[in-house]
C-alpha cells in the first residue's frame, strides 16, 4: 500500500474513532465544565492504549489467517461497526428526545450500567456535579469511549493498516477533537442541536468499501 494511502487510512481511522470523543467534550463545554489537561492525557492515553492493544491483536492474528480471506473480515468488521454506529445515532437522538427512555433501559452489570448511561449521556461523566471532570471521571469516560476502538483496530490491523500510523493518529486527533470540542461547546454555551455521531458510522462504511478496490 502506498505511504499517502496508509496515512489517509490512519488519519480516517482515527477521526471516525474520535467524532464521539469530540460531541462528549462539546456538552461538557457547553455546560461549563471544564477538562483539565491532566484529564485530556488520560482519556487520550486509555483510549488510543486499548486501540494499540487491539492493533497488536490484529497484527498477531493476521499471519495465521489467509490472504485472501483478510480483505472479508476487515471489511465485515468495519462495515457491521459502521452500520452499528448509525443506529446508535439514532438511538442517542431518540433517549435525548425523549428522556424518561433513559430510565427504562438501564440494568445492572458490574459496571455496565454506568458506561451504557454514559454512553448515551456523556455528562453523567461528571458524577460529583463539580464542573471539573476529574482524573478518575476521565479514566471512566475513556472505557465508555473506547469500547469502538477494540473493534476497529483488530479489523484494521487484519487488513493491514499500519498499526504505528493508526496509534499516533488515534493521540494526536484524540487530544485535539478533546480539546477542540469543550472550547468550542464552551464558546457556543448550548448544546449541539443536532446529532454528529452519525459521521463516525459513515467513515467506518467508507474504510470498509474501500478495503475492496
Amino acid at each position: 500500500m502506498p505511504v499517502i494511502a496508509m496515512i489517509l487510512e490512519a488519519v480516517m481511522l482515527a477521526l471516525a474513532l474520535s467524532v464521539d470523543s469530540f460531541i462528549a467534550s462539546f456538552s461538557y463545554g457547553s455546560n461549563k465544565i471544564k477538562i483539565p489537561l491532566l484529564s485530556v492525557g488520560i482519556i487520550n492515553l486509555l483510549c488510543s492504549g486499548i486501540l494499540g492493544a487491539s492493533l497488536i491483536a490484529g497484527t498477531l492474528l493476521r499471519a495465521y489467517i489467509p490472504e485472501s480471506v483478510t480483505v472479508a473480515v476487515c471489511f465485515t468488521i468495519l462495515f457491521i461497526l459502521g452500520i452499528a454506529k448509525l443506529l446508535d445515532s439514532f438511538a442517542k437522538t431518540v433517549i435525548r428526545k425523549y428522556n424518561h427512555i433513559n430510565h427504562e433501559i438501564k440494568f445492572s452489570m458490574f459496571s455496565f450500567k454506568f458506561i451504557l448511561t454514559l454512553y448515551a449521556d456523556p455528562i453523567e461523566a461528571d458524577v460529583d456535579s463539580s464542573k471539573l471532570i476529574s482524573p478518575a471521571e476521565a479514566a471512566s469516560l475513556a472505557v465508555a469511549l473506547s469500547l469502538d476502538g477494540l473493534a476497529v483496530g483488530f479489523g484494521a490491523a487484519v487488513g493491514n493498516a499500519n498499526g504505528l500510523l493508526v496509534f499516533l493518529s488515534s493521540l494526536l486527533i484524540g487530544a485535539l477533537a478533546i480539546m477542540l470540542g469543550c472550547r468550542t461547546g464552551h464558546k457556543a454555551a448550548h448544546k449541539l442541536p443536532f446529532n454528529l455521531s452519525w459521521l463516525s458510522g459513515a467513515l467506518l462504511i467508507l474504510l470498509a468499501v474501500m478495503k475492496l478496490f
